[in-house]
C-alpha cells in the first residue's frame, strides 16, 4: 500500500477492487487517507480522503454501491459519532447523518432490506445501544438495545435474516449471545457460547451455520476452540480446535465452502501460520504461512476467490503497508 496502516477497514466493492480506508501508522498518527486494490492489474492507487481521520471505525457496502463509514476514534484520541459515504463512481467521501452515540470497536451489518445495524461499542464505557441507517433516507433510528453491554464482540446476518451478536467485553469477558429481529425490531437471548471470547472471529458457512474460533477468555488465555451455532435449533456445538491458539486474526469464507484463519497474536508473538477449517468434517488443517507476520490486519476475499490479506502490525510491533494473496 502507499502508506503503512492497521485497525484499518477494507471492502470489496461492486466493481471487485478492494477499498482500504483510516487506520493507524503510528502511535499518534490516524488516518483519513484511503486507497484501491485493484486485482486485475495487482496495483495500489490513492483514492479521495475521508473527511475524519479514524480507526477502529466499521466500513459497509451498501445495496447501491457506496461505501458507508462509522465512528471510530480520531485525532485526540476523541470517540467519534460522524458516517460518511465513498461513492466508487467519483472516488470522493461525503459526510451524511451523524449516529446518536459515539462510538468504537462497534460492529455495523447490512440487513436484507438494505438498512446497517450498528450495535454496541464503546466510548468510555461499554454500549447496548442499537441503531439502524436508511441509505435511501440517509437517516438513523434507534434499534433498541441488548441485554448485554458489549465491544470488542462480533455480529453476523444469518440466513433467516435475523442478526446474531456474540460474545466481547462488557463489565466481563462474555459469552452471552443474542439476536435481533429486524422484522419486529426487537432483541432476544439465545443460548451462550461454551466460553467467553473476545478478539474472535465470526464467519456464515455455506451450510448456514456459524462458525466463532480463537480470541480471549481471560487477561492471559489465548484460545485455540472452535464452536458452531445452530440457528434452526438455536444451540452451539463444539467443533475442531485450531492448531494454533489466536486473536486478532482474520476468517474468511472461501468459494469451496473452507474457512481460511490468517495470523493473529499467539500466545508469544504475532503469527504468520494459516489453517482451513473444513465444514464437512469439523477439522482444521495447516496450510502455508505468510510471508509476514501480523495481527490487525484484514483478509478480503476477491470475486477471483483469492484472499488479499493486507497491513496489520509484525511481531515487534512495526506497521505494515505489504499485502499478500493466498490462492486456495
Amino acid at each position: 500500500m502507499t502508506t503503512a496502516r492497521y485497525y484499518h477497514t477494507a471492502s470489496v466493492l461492486t466493481n471487485g477492487k478492494v477499498l482500504v480506508a483510516g487506520g493507524q501508522n503510528s502511535v499518534s498518527a490516524f488516518l483519513a487517507s484511503a486507497e484501491l486494490y485493484d486485482p486485475s492489474t495487482g496495483r495500489w492507487s490513492v483514492t479521495g480522503n475521508m473527511n475524519f481521520a479514524r480507526r477502529l471505525h466499521t466500513a459497509s457496502v451498501l445495496i447501491n454501491g457506496k461505501v458507508l463509514v462509522t465512528g471510530g476514534i480520531g485525532s485526540g484520541s476523541i470517540f467519534l459519532r460522524s458516517a460518511e459515504l465513498y461513492d466508487p463512481s467519483t472516488g470522493l467521501w461525503t459526510n451524511t447523518r451523524n449516529m446518536s452515540s459515539n462510538r468504537q470497536l462497534h460492529t455495523a451489518s447490512v440487513l436484507e432490506d438494505g438498512k446497517v445495524l450498528v450495535t454496541g461499542g464503546y466510548n468510555g464505557g461499554s454500549l447496548s445501544s442499537a441503531e439502524l441507517y436508511d441509505p435511501s433516507m440517509g437517516t438513523w433510528s434507534t434499534a433498541g438495545y441488548m441485554t448485554n453491554a458489549r465491544f470488542y464482540h462480533t455480529a453476523s446476518v444469518l440466513t433467516n435474516g435475523r442478526v446474531l451478536v456474540t460474545g466481547g467485553q462488557g463489565n466481563s469477558y462474555l459469552s452471552s449471545a443474542e439476536l435481533y429481529n429486524p422484522s419486529t425490531g426487537t432483541w432476544s437471548v439465545t443460548t451462550s457460547m461454551t466460553t467467553p471470547r473476545k478478539y474472535h472471529t465470526a464467519s456464515l458457512l455455506t451450510n448456514g451455520k456459524l462458525l466463532v474460533t480463537g480470541g480471549q477468555n481471560s487477561v492471559n488465555s489465548f484460545l485455540s476452540s472452535s464452536e458452531l451455532y445452530d440457528s434452526l435449533a438455536g444451540m452451539w456445538i463444539v467443533t475442531g480446535n485450531m492448531n494454533n491458539a489466536r486473536l486478532l486474526h482474520t476468517a474468511s469464507v472461501l468459494t469451496n465452502g473452507k474457512v481460511l484463519v490468517t495470523g493473529g497474536e499467539g500466545t508469544s508473538s504475532s503469527l504468520s501460520s494459516t489453517e482451513l477449517y473444513n465444514p464437512s468434517t469439523g477439522v482444521w488443517s495447516v496450510t502455508a504461512n505468510m510471508t509476514n507476520f501480523r495481527k490487525n490486519h484484514t483478509a478480503s476475499v476477491l470475486t477471483n476467490g483469492k484472499v488479499l490479506v493486507i497491513g496489520g502490525r509484525d511481531m515487534s510491533s512495526n506497521y505494515l503497508a505489504t499485502a499478500e494473496l493466498y490462492q486456495p
